[in-house]
């Protein structure tokens, strides 16, 4: 994973990342965005140069003067943190901590990930303690490793294939339907008319042998 490769990282207030290669990436980053709250772990990270994006309602009196208030409810930190990206041209952006404590804001959280790469043009990828989201449109190939697992989610593809996967991609409507495939080599390529989510896990798949 190419540490460099962001504008900024954005930090929402889920669980913050153990994992050495998001923390890489948020240690390595040119600009950090806070979603309200999530200075505080921040803050524990030795990483307080981060900006605060938010209504305010989970900053700490310490941190104040660092937030950029945004009191509009109609959308949530996360997406004012990408509008707040967005007016700074910085449009190849890394999320973090947007997933692990209440599940309804994790499924809002990475459905918003698409909503970025179709509405806004954000080159966006969530990362997580086990693996990364990526959005995609039409024919792409996607860098892997033999064992990789490999989820793909169809957003409105009506013709959906792939190759270098354990189990062909087809046209799936349900989410499930594309979840627990597996990368063959070193790269997949899936064939597309329309947009879909795809998550690789960092480690690849370990098998033991029966009777082991």
């Amino acid at each position: 994973m190419n540490k460099e490769k962001f504008d900024a990282v954005i930090v929402a207030n889920g669980q913050f990342p153990t994992h050495t290669i998001p923390l890489a990436i948020l240690h390595n980053a040119k600009h950090i965005v806070a979603c309200d709250g999530a200075i505080v772990p921040l803050h524990l990270e030795g990483l307080e140069e981060a900006c605060i994006i938010g209504d305010g309602d989970s900053v700490p009196e310490a941190f104040r003067n660092k937030l950029i208030r945004i009191d509009e409810q109609d959308d949530n930190d996360l997406t004012k943190a990408t509008r707040y990206c967005v007016e700074n041209g910085w449009k190849r952006i890394a999320y973090l901590s947007c997933t692990g404590k209440r599940e309804d804001h994790t499924l809002g959280n990475i459905s918003l990930l698409m909503r970025y790469y179709r509405d806004m043009s954000i080159d966006g990828t969530m990362f997580t303690d086990h693996g990364f989201f990526t959005p995609a449109y039409g024919n792409r190939t996607f860098p892997s490793m033999k064992g990789q697992q490999v989820s793909l989610f169809n957003f409105g593809s009506h013709q959906l294939a792939s190759t270098g996967l354990r189990w062909d991609a087809y046209n799936f409507q349900e989410w499930w339907q594309g979840t627990l495939n597996e990368a063959l080599g070193e790269e997949f390529a899936i064939t597309a008319d329309g947009y879909y989510l795809v998550y690789q896990t960092y480690d690849v798949k370990a098998y033991t042998s029966v009777g082991a």
